[in-house]
């Protein structure tokens, strides 16, 4: 069943193109509290270049832990955070991806000429009128 969900999930994303896909993760972080750096100068653009595109990386400097996201692709810059922005972000998509697997998980096959019947008996407790199961 979760590889089933998961594999919906992906086919949902799917859909998109990788910039899409981008500038969606800038928006969600972004919202997290993230705050974007642009690659404006040629050393900053160079910087850019060294750092894995489109991963996390974590610094710590004195005590202090940043993350930063490269996008060498869609907005040349850098998107920094600290650890509550980190922590925001990841909360988010994990409720971004708890609801995805609920709407995947509750959709419902509307075709009135599709014999359920067909199948066959569902086992205990499922099946019309039993309260559990698919209920039609």
């Amino acid at each position: 069943m979760l590889a089933m969900l998961s594999g919906a999930a992906l086919a949902l994303t799917g859909c998109m193109t990788p910039q899409e896909r981008v500038e969606q993760k800038a928006d969600d972080l972004a919202a997290a509290g993230f705050i974007v750096r642009p690659a404006n100068t040629p050393e900053r653009q160079a910087m850019l270049r060294r750092l894995p595109p489109h991963r996390f990386v974590m610094s710590s400097r004195g005590g202090t832990v940043t993350y930063v996201w490269a996008d060498p692709t869609v907005c040349r810059c850098l998107y920094v955070g600290d650890q509550t922005a980190y922590d925001q972000y990841r909360y988010a998509a994990r409720q971004q991806r708890l609801a995805n697997e609920r709407l995947l998980t509750a959709q419902l096959y509307s075709d009135a000429s599709w014999d359920w019947g067909a199948w066959g008996p569902w086992g205990p407790g499922w099946g019309p009128g039993l309260g559990i199961g698919f209920g039609w």
